[in-house]
């Protein structure tokens, strides 16, 4: 036996786990990320300060503690994550909307919030909310539902089982998402001896399930039938490391392949059947085989609305055939269901399909529509003017990432063009936080991949309004001497709801950063960076930027270059897909409700059978 507190226990199990597949171990938490309050100061905060196995990490925002945690579990393809430790009050409500884009976007975070005396005698306390209905009610109780297991330990012999759960759901592919533990802050600093075999290391094997055997049957008989397949790659393709079984199977069949915002990198530009975004963002060249195909092979998605193009995209008589690690993913569109790992489901259904082979016209289709798709791309690179478009600053961007360049975004119009345009070297290149879209994510989730994978160059892209937002892990990264480079995309508003805002009748009220007057406003923000402490560039041309990349590239410290656009310019090609945001039944001009409801009628619900 080993007397511990019970945050020196937590601690040090952390520390001690670990996550396998494939053969391969890794520690499962690479650190704690923290801010201490008088919550939890005097018992995790104690536990880390005198216990150097987990690494601890000065955050400066609970919410973008937990990005830079989602960050990291994703550049690690949930094999690994960081612990988030937060005082009562305020700092455990500010890491609500981190924990709702984790598990939205299937991610293991685990939150470690300080909670009000489990003994209740010194009550109320600051920052406790005092719910009329039970005294057991906290705020870390909002905390719930976007967690995927949530548990409060009022006394120590209840931590092993609680530890247990929640590394069992952390390294589940089928539950993942965000783990809270509330820690009563006086519990946190109670001794307790606990049995040895709780700080011993423990492996978390990661399963590779496969698919049921008869439903492979099916799915084989429905793709056999096929004439114009298509596969969707999701971001379970990139979790599950399964890209080389993507292309090989792609490859074999003559399946062209579309991805998803999470499923972008799964093949690399440039390969012959790779035809790019799909979807509202997508390209023109994988929304037309989307629209033609016959059986779509879903492939790690979840099918979100921007994929389906609100379910205007893909013919109403569409077969669906989805592998994917969680039933409640594989049954969507009355899609066959081949719940299995990406790996071993692709695998075991190209067995399944023998000598079968697609049409051999539809990759000669594909290449027609990915040429001209790549044309319109190149058009749009080259874009000159001052300010720079949008688009050309991606490209410059585009460019300076190379080989082994990762960029990071999140929200604003820029998710959507990146999706588009960007043109992926291969799996971890390209990671675009778009299950939660969540402004403020960019510099932080950018934190945790490069503390994820260090040798990679990490090209943050943010606009001028996540980054009042969320710019404060700037302070972070310059702190730790964690280089990023950050272009920081200025067009004084908000673009893209600018433009949503003007399409359904609401004139672009309240998207532009101006005075009361409409003259604009005397913010620096280039300056605001560079008192944060990083190495600041303007740049007023394209050529500008180019310099300042190749130089960013170049040195090891944080930069960000400050570029302005035109917040009312249009200047990336059109999906030529939708995406359904109600428009008003009174108000908006007739013609706008008129293209509204024409568009709500090519909706199909998709309800064949499965």
């Amino acid at each position: 036996m080993t007397r511990l507190t019970v945050a020196q226990a937590v601690v040090r199990f952390l520390a001690r786990q670990w996550s396998e597949r494939d053969g391969v171990e890794r520690r499962f938490f690479a650190g704690c990320v923290g801010i201490f309050g008088h919550g939890n100061v005097a018992g995790i905060g104690q536990a880390l300060a005198d216990d150097h196995e987990l690494p601890y990490l000065l955050s400066r925002n609970e919410q973008a503690m937990v990005h830079t945690a989602a960050g990291y579990a994703r550049a690690s393809n949930r094999l690994a994550t960081l612990a988030c430790t937060t005082s009562i009050g305020p700092g455990a409500t500010n890491m609500v909307t981190g924990a709702a884009g984790a598990t939205i976007n299937r991610l293991p975070v685990l939150l470690l919030p300080g909670d009000i005396f489990a003994t209740r005698v010194a009550s109320p306390l600051l920052q406790e909310l005092e719910d009329q209905r039970s005294y057991d009610v906290s705020v870390n109780d909002c905390l719930r539902p976007v967690s995927r297991y949530w548990d409060r330990i009022n006394r120590p012999e209840q931590l092993p089982s609680a530890l247990l759960a929640a590394m069992r759901v952390l390294t589940d592919p089928a539950e993942t998402g965000a783990v809270t533990l509330a820690l009563p802050q006086d519990v946190q600093a109670e001794a307790y001896d606990w049995p040895d075999e709780l700080f011993a290391r423990r492996v978390w094997h990661v399963p590779r399930p496969r698919p049921e055997r008869a439903a492979l049957a099916r799915a084989a008989e429905r793709l056999r039938a096929a004439e114009r397949p298509l596969i969707v790659a999701g971001g379970g393709v990139l979790h599950s490391e399964a890209a080389d079984e993507l292309r090989a199977f792609a490859e074999r069949f003559g399946v062209p392949v579309a991805e998803t915002q999470a499923g972008k990198g799964a093949l690399p530009h440039g390969h012959p059947l790779a035809l790019g975004a799909v979807g509202a963002t997508g390209t023109t060249a994988a929304n037309a085989l989307a629209r033609e195909a016959d059986v779509i092979i879903g492939v790690g998605t979840r099918y979100s609305d921007f994929t389906t193009a609100s379910r205007t995209l893909f013919a109403p008589d569409a077969a669906f055939v989805n592998v994917n690690i969680t039933g409640f993913d594989a049954a969507k569109l009355s899609g066959l269901q081949l719940v299995a790992d990406a790996c071993e489901g692709l695998a075991d259904l190209a067995g399944a399909l023998g000598s079968w082979r697609a049409p051999a016209a539809l990759g000669e289709r594909a290449g027609e529509l990915i040429r001209e798709w790549d044309a319109a791309v190149d058009a749009a690179y080259a874009l000159e003017g001052t300010p720079p478009s949008q688009a050309a600053v991606i490209g410059a961007v585009n460019a300076a990432a190379g080989e082994d360049g990762v960029v990071v975004c999140a929200a604003g119009s820029m998710p959507g063009d990146l999706h588009k345009l960007w043109r992926p070297s291969g799996p971890g290149s390209y990671h675009v936080e778009y299950g939660y879209s969540c402004m403020g994510y960019e510099i932080a989730g950018g934190l945790g991949v490069k503390l994820a994978a260090p040798e990679r160059e990490v090209f943050v892209l943010v606009g001028d309004g996540s980054y009042l937002m969320m710019a404060q892990e700037l302070v972070t990264a310059v702190a730790e001497g964690i280089k990023l480079t950050v272009v920081l995309v200025d067009n004084s508003g908000f673009a893209s709801i600018g433009r949503l805002s003007e399409s359904v009748g609401a004139r672009r009220l309240g998207t532009a950063y101006t005075a009361r007057d409409g003259g604009p406003l005397p913010v620096d923000l280039a300056a605001n960076a560079a008192s944060l402490g990083a190495s600041v560039v303007r740049a007023e041309t394209v050529a500008d930027l180019r310099k300042a990349l190749d130089a960013a590239r170049a040195g090891d410290v944080t930069t960000v270059i400050h570029v302005r656009t035109d917040r009312l310019a249009d200047d990336v090609p059109s999906s030529q897909a939708w995406w359904d945001v109600p428009v008003a039944q009174v108000g908006p001009p007739q013609e706008i409700r008129d293209e509204y409801a024409a568009a709500k009628r090519g909706q199909h619900l998709h309800l064949g059978p499965s």
